[in-house]
Parts: C-alpha cells; sequence; structure tokens
C-alpha cells in the first residue's frame, strides 16, 4: 500500500488493523478494522464495492485510509469523515468518503449533505454511509431527507449487519482462497460480534407503532400525512431488510427482499404505495427471495387483527384437473409436524372469492377443499401460518420477537419443502417418432387427408 497521502488529502492515516486509538471511539476504531479488511482481503472488498455498482478487478488496488481531511474545504467545515476509499484500475480512479455511527447513534441528513458538497469540491465520486439503520439497498438512504437532496453526489448506505452478513458468509461459503486472508476474514467476524462494536440488528418498533395500534383499534382513519403511519413504514423497511439478513446469514445465501424495478429506482414512490396500502387495508407487506425457493416468502402484517401470515404463493399444477388433485399434490409436499396455525388458502378462476381451510383438515378431508366450487379448479394456493399475537402486537421489542421467530421459522419447516410446479417437457409424438415422418413429403400427406 502507498504511503503517500493522495492529492486531494492534507491528513490522514491508511486505515489499520490495530487502530492506536482511544478506548471511548467506537466509531473510529470499528470504521478503521472494517476499512482495513476491506482492503486487505480481496473478496471481502469486491462483495461490497459491487453492492455499489463497482467491480474489482485483478488488476485494482485498493487502499483506505481514516482521520482524513481534504484539501479543499469550506473554512468553517469542522466535521471530518471517518474516512475514504480509493480504488485504482489502470488509470481510472473511483473514490468514495466514508461516514460511520455506531451503537444507537443515527446518522444526520446535513453532515452528509456537507460530506456530499466536500466530495464534490475534492473530485470524490460518492459518500457512504454505515450505521445500525438499515437500507433495502444501498442506494436506497435509510435518512429520507438524504434521498431528497438535489446534489449530484450519490450517497450509499451499508448497515452493519449487512457488512457482517458479507463477512459471513464469504466464510461459510469458503469463497475466499487465500488463507491468511480467511483468518483475517474471521478475526473481522469475530470483532464485529463482539458487543464492544457496537453491532446490532433492527430490534423494536418506534414509539409510533403502538400510537397507530391504538388508531386501529378504536377505528380511526390513517391519513395520508399521519407522521405515525411514516415512522412505521420506515421501521418496516429496516425490518424487512433485516430478515433478509438473517435468513441470509441462516441459509448461508443471498436473500433479498423483492421489489418491482420500479421502486428499486423510485424509493419516494415506494413509500407514497406502501402508504396507500397500510391506509386502506390497516397492513405492511413484504416479499423475501430465498435462491431456488419455491416461490418468495410473503410477510402480511394485519393490524386490524393482529396478526402475522407467513406463507408462499404456489401455482397449482395444470395437469390435474380437479380440485382434490391438485389441492393433493400440494399437501403431499407438507412435511411439517406443527400444523395448528398452518392454512391453505385457494384461488379460484374469475370473480369466485378464494376459500380458506386449516392444512390438518384437509389432510383428514381434501374434498372438502371443493365444496361450493363445482366444475371450478383453483388456479394458485397460498400455504401460510396464521398467528395473532394479542397484547405483544402493538409491544415496539416484542412484535419483532416474534416475527423474527415466525418467519425462519415457516421456511425451515414448510417453505424449504415446497416445490413449484412445472410443465413436463414435451414428448416426440408417436405418429411422429423418426425423421422421416416429419419430412416434407409426410407433412403433405398429413395435409392432403387432413380433415376438418
Amino acid at each position: 500500500m502507498s504511503e503517500e497521502l493522495p492529492e486531494f488529502l492534507t491528513q490522514g492515516e491508511q486505515a489499520r488493523l490495530f487502530p492506536v486509538l482511544s478506548t471511548t471511539s467506537k466509531e473510529g476504531r470499528t470504521t478503521s478494522i472494517v476499512l482495513a479488511c476491506l482492503a486487505k482481503v480481496d473478496e471481502f472488498g469486491a462483495s461490497l464495492l459491487a453492492s455499489l455498482g463497482q467491480r474489482v478487478g485483478v488488476r485494482s488496488k485498493i487502499e483506505t485510509y481514516t482521520e482524513v481531511v481534504c484539501t479543499n474545504r469550506a473554512s468553517d467545515q469542522k466535521d471530518r469523515p471517518d474516512g475514504l476509499i480509493v480504488m485504482r484500475t489502470g488509470s481510472r480512479e473511483w473514490r468514495a468518503l466514508v461516514e460511520a455511527k455506531v451503537g444507537s447513534n443515527n446518522l444526520d441528513a446535513d453532515q452528509i449533505e456537507k460530506y456530499r458538497q466536500l466530495a464534490k469540491d475534492n473530485e470524490i465520486d460518492c459518500v457512504i454511509s454505515i450505521s445500525n439503520q438499515f437500507a433495502t439497498t444501498p442506494s436506497t438512504h435509510p435518512v429520507s431527507e438524504v434521498n431528497k437532496s438535489r446534489s449530484k453526489i450519490p450517497v450509499y448506505h451499508w448497515s452493519w449487519m449487512h457488512i457482517l452478513t458479507e463477512v459471513d458468509l464469504l466464510l461459510s461459503r469458503n469463497s475466499v482462497s487465500d488463507m491468511d486472508q480467511r483468518v483475517l476474514l474471521n478475526e473481522l467476524r469475530r470483532f464485529l460480534t463482539h458487543e464492544s462494536a457496537g453491532v446490532k440488528g433492527f430490534d423494536r418498533m418506534p414509539k409510533e407503532w403502538g400510537e397507530l395500534n391504538k388508531l386501529v383499534s378504536s377505528g380511526g382513519i390513517i391519513t395520508a400525512k399521519s407522521a405515525d403511519a411514516h415512522a412505521v413504514i420506515t421501521a418496516w423497511h429496516q425490518e424487512t431488510r433485516d430478515l433478509s439478513l438473517i435468513l441470509s446469514r441462516m441459509t448461508e445465501a443471498y436473500v433479498a427482499e423483492r421489489l418491482p424495478r420500479k421502486y428499486l429506482s423510485d424509493g419516494a414512490l415506494r413509500f407514497k404505495d406502501e402508504l396507500n396500502f397500510l391506509r386502506e387495508n390497516r397492513q405492511l407487506h413484504a416479499e423475501l427471495d430465498v435462491p431456488d425457493a419455491a416461490a418468495p416468502i410473503k410477510v402480511v402484517v394485519d393490524i386490524s387483527r393482529r396478526s402475522v401470515d407467513v406463507g408462499m404463493v404456489l401455482r397449482a399444477p395444470e395437469d390435474k384437473v380437479s380440485t382434490r388433485a391438485r389441492v393433493n399434490w400440494i399437501l403431499r409436499q407438507v412435511k411439517a409436524d406443527k400444523q395448528e396455525d398452518l392454512y391453505l388458502r385457494l384461488m379460484w378462476p374469475g370473480k369466485s372469492e378464494p376459500t380458506q381451510h386449516l392444512v390438518s383438515d384437509l389432510k383428514e378431508n381434501s374434498d372438502a377443499a371443493a365444496k361450493g366450487k363445482d366444475q371450478l379448479s383453483p388456479h394458485s394456493f397460498f400455504i401460510f401460518r396464521s398467528k395473532q399475537l394479542g397484547a405483544r402486537f402493538a409491544q415496539q421489542a416484542n412484535f419483532i420477537i416474534d416475527l423474527e421467530e415466525m418467519v425462519p421459522a415457516y421456511y425451515r419447516d414448510v417453505g424449504a419443502n415446497l416445490s413449484a410446479w412445472q410443465k413436463r417437457a414435451p414428448r416426440i409424438k408417436e405418429d411422429r417418432s423418426t425423421a422421416e415422418d416429419v419430412t416434407t413429403e409426410a407433412i403433405s400427406e398429413d395435409a392432403q387427408n387432413y380433415d376438418v
């Protein structure tokens, strides 16, 4: 690593694995260690920077710094970024300022805006923020004011749990080729999981969660400008991201939230649509994509019922005609021992309303699924667990505890055993079993004998 500072810095230290900092400087210590590992462990640096759209090639060289002071800065600029990442690939150079918070410290929009200006003045490409706040994607910032800024300098975000999950997956999947780098990355894993690092998951809803529950219970109307609703949706987005990271670590696969493409490029539109959905249905919802699973995991939080539904929607097998045969197809896939809260919802063609049954009841008598639906066959199924949480639902911490127990448990016991129906490959027809049966002469003969 070069000992010379980049020309746009007047001060800075190379990020150290063993920083000599005050024991009270959690942010500085944690940031230095993570940035040092980002530069030293090839796969770790490549994985994190790939989430920002930056490809790290074999010719790329990454340098990281802490306690940086930029050359071009306003005279009243007292704040200084926690770090800097510089990636050089040939003659191309990509730069990012880093701002980090640990523990319960949240990011400050005004401070990030100052760093945006600092980046612009020093030809730095972007700002990266790191905190215990969660973002659905690195390009969708958890602080709404940051997304609303008119600055052309992009701000990306990593949660500490996102970084820890990347570390854990690289190690559990044996994705780090160099043995020394594996040891180093495992030490980073040990460090990040120690309470002194200040890394934590999303563990409680905001106080507005209780207020919104009271409003819905009393029959009140959620308005478009409701501060409680805005706070709840913001928190929900953080929790669904944390859920995807939890499932990623549990499955050792990259689990992501499934979102329409329009939401990936427009976080404000997503927020607006989900606010309208909450107002109209008194529900929060999310879909989590587990690689190679039969379907996304669908999570529905119903505030009116104080319940959580977790399940998967599967297309019914089209090679089976009767309702009984289609229902038995999915029932055979249910291996869970515990079935008292497991339901099967059947979706019917046209305007026919969905019907719902306990899986345990259908296992005893699958014919019950067709009752009142003569001449119809279901086109899809929603197989799900439904749990009413009662008083725990409106409690900030217990709601999260129950949700984070329920979602992985459903996937472990039910979802992982489900297979999607797939059309069979076309077979060669008996009367066209050789190449000679489909020559122009043979087809001409068929045309001559064709009977309408």
